[in-house]
């Protein structure tokens, strides 16, 4: 499975995408940044994070994204600039048909690093230890976007086939 990470922002969005499957190991694709500059409008922002989402999806050719579900945070402009960011990932992945997962910090810390709470420097050093890279990958948005597309091959796969089973099941089961 390969899957395309997000971590939304406006001024960085971290983009990085791996492919692997539960149990075996994992290998890098891509990893990068959209930027945007703090002095331009917020539609002009918008547009610029839609153009290199696309690119990335164009050339990364996903099966799947996972995009950091923005939680509350004390500074609500900063909020708001990330809620419209991940906006912008989920509407691209959704006008290709491809599924999009929701994950929170939280759940990916766990996942990578088997604690909730782990730090910017624990997380990337995970990253840079499962995908057996010689560096851990710059900006830490860029390795936080690795984090969610591994978390999601480690979690979201075994989700997306329980569903499929359950669509199944459902499907198949006499009408009363």
């Amino acid at each position: 499975m390969r899957v395309m990470g997000v971590d939304p922002g406006l001024t960085r969005c971290g983009l990085g995408a791996v492919e692997g499957r539960p149990g075996a190991p994992l290998a890098l694709v891509a990893v990068g940044v959209v930027r945007t500059g703090a002095d331009e409008d917020l539609g002009s922002r918008l547009v610029g994070i839609e153009a290199g989402i696309e690119r990335w999806l164009d050339d990364v050719r996903p099966d799947a994204v996972a995009v950091e579900r923005v939680f509350s945070q004390h500074n609500v402009r900063t909020v708001m600039g990330t809620a419209q960011a991940a906006g912008i990932a989920v509407l691209c992945a959704a006008r290709r048909g491809l599924p999009v997962a929701l994950h929170t910090p939280s759940e990916v810390k766990a996942a990578i690093t088997g604690s909730g709470t782990a730090d910017k420097k624990q997380i990337g050093a995970m990253v840079t230890r499962l995908l057996r890279l010689t560096e851990i990958p710059k900006p830490a948005d860029a390795a936080d976007a690795l984090a969610l597309a591994i978390c999601h091959v480690w979690r979201g796969g075994a989700q997306h086939r329980l569903a499929e089973a359950v669509a199944r099941a459902t499907r198949q089961s006499p009408r009363r």
